[in-house]
């Protein structure tokens, strides 16, 4: 029997880390297979569209909701290690840090700098997620997805056409419902330490505890987007509720209830001082949702 809840208006600032955004005309958190085949007859039959959520920490909702279904992964979770092989299997609703610190606890080495990134592991797929000159496709095997019609598919990383915070599903709305990783057998204990140091780091250098997105905007290699904005002077700008950390200036902080179109235009000043000073247009990393 499908237990699955559909809830209505339910406001999804409770849904991203950010913790702006507006209500979802549907919504549902499937925790199994079944109740994501069920919520996708569902959408079909209803000919409404559907809004893949992970962990919302990469994600900016607009205030007035978005339509259709919003499909949230965060409870769709298992880890699978075999500390022989090095393979992970993991179900994409998993929190990277959760990820990083079972694969240290089993000796295996690679996911060290994942342990400080708040997202999901399937957001961490679609959007080829990264710290510290290390990302997730160097070590993904391989994915199996669901389509919205109802399709199972086994994609191969390297089919994945990986980049620079970009893979080919942020073309594609297909369901990321599991990944299979490759990881190298080491020092327990050493790798563990490793994992706390970047943890700490991170901890240190960016505003953590604070209601933020991760990095705003994608670095234009070789320069980093936060030297080009922290050398305008802008730390600290507010637009309404929204604020550039004051610690990291790639990070736009909910600093006292922020909407969604304080943030939007914060985002658009960033982007215009730092063309007009520098002539790069900077690109946003934040995916925006229902403008």
């Amino acid at each position: 029997m499908n237990t699955i809840q559909l809830e209505k208006n339910i406001s999804l600032s409770n849904f991203t880390t950010w913790r702006i955004g507006g209500p979802a005309e549907w919504i549902a958190q499937p925790k199994n297979i079944e109740e994501i085949k069920y919520l996708i007859n569902w959408i079909n039959k209803k000919k409404i569209p559907c809004n893949i959520l992970g962990a919302g920490s990469n994600l900016l909702i607009n205030d007035k909701g978005i339509k259709g279904l919003s499909l949230c992964m965060r409870n769709f979770k298992g880890i699978q290690i075999d500390k022989n092989s090095g393979i992970i299997e993991v179900l994409s609703g998993e929190m990277l840090p959760t990820l990083s610190r079972k694969a240290a606890a089993n000796g295996l080495h690679g996911l060290e700098w994942a342990v400080g990134i708040p997202g999901t592991i399937g957001g961490a797929v679609v959007m080829n997620a990264g710290a510290q000159e290390h990302c997730i496709s160097s070590y993904l095997e391989s994915i199996k997805t669901l389509s919205l019609t109802g399709e199972y598919k086994t994609i191969k990383g390297k089919d994945l056409n990986f980049g620079y915070r970009y893979s080919l599903l942020q073309n594609e709305k297909l369901i990321v419902l599991s990944a299979r990783l490759k990881l190298v057998s080491g020092h327990a204990e050493k790798i563990r330490l490793v994992t706390n140091e970047n943890l700490h780091h991170r901890l240190k250098t960016q505003p953590y505890q604070a209601q933020t997105c991760g990095s705003v905007f994608r670095n234009p290699e070789p320069l980093k987007a936060a030297k080009l904005i922290e050398e305008l002077g802008l730390k600290g700008l507010r637009f309404g509720g929204a604020e550039i950390s004051k610690m990291h200036s790639n990070f736009i902080i909910n600093a006292n209830k922020a909407s969604s179109c304080d943030v939007r235009e914060l985002i658009k000043y960033i982007q215009k001082r730092v063309f007009n000073s520098y002539g790069i247009l900077l690109e946003t990393e934040v995916k925006q949702c229902g403008f």
